[in-house]
């Protein structure tokens, strides 16, 4: 696992973020996903550099997948992760907690 990998499993494993269970490693389909919560159909992403170019068609593919199974994508990079971890987990949280306002509607594939 990358450090920004480590420190985002950390914060979801064990039920520690709000109560929610994630999985690690999970396999949904053909693929492997970093984390994924069941009980919201949320995966959370967190990609490296190579993303930005070289699995970049991959991953689109991948994600409409996914969303058609039903499943959310967020996705991170791991800089992102590392320096502004309060708002990844914000992120985070604003798609699995009910939102104050009940016309709000939740963004998919961030």
């Amino acid at each position: 696992m990358t450090e920004a990998e480590k420190f985002l499993w950390y914060m979801l494993k064990a039920k520690n973020f709000y109560g929610f269970k994630f999985r690690r490693q999970a396999p949904i389909g053909k693929y492997i996903v970093d984390f994924v919560c069941y009980d919201r159909k949320l995966i959370v992403e967190i990609d490296g550099g190579q993303h930005a170019s070289l699995v970049k068609e991959q991953d689109e593919v991948r994600d409409q997948w996914l969303e058609k199974e039903g499943f959310t994508v967020l996705r991170f990079w791991n800089n992102e992760v590392l320096g502004n971890r309060n708002g990844v987990l914000e992120r985070i949280s604003a798609y699995l907690l009910p939102s104050p306002n009940p016309s709000h509607k939740r963004e998919g594939n961030i």
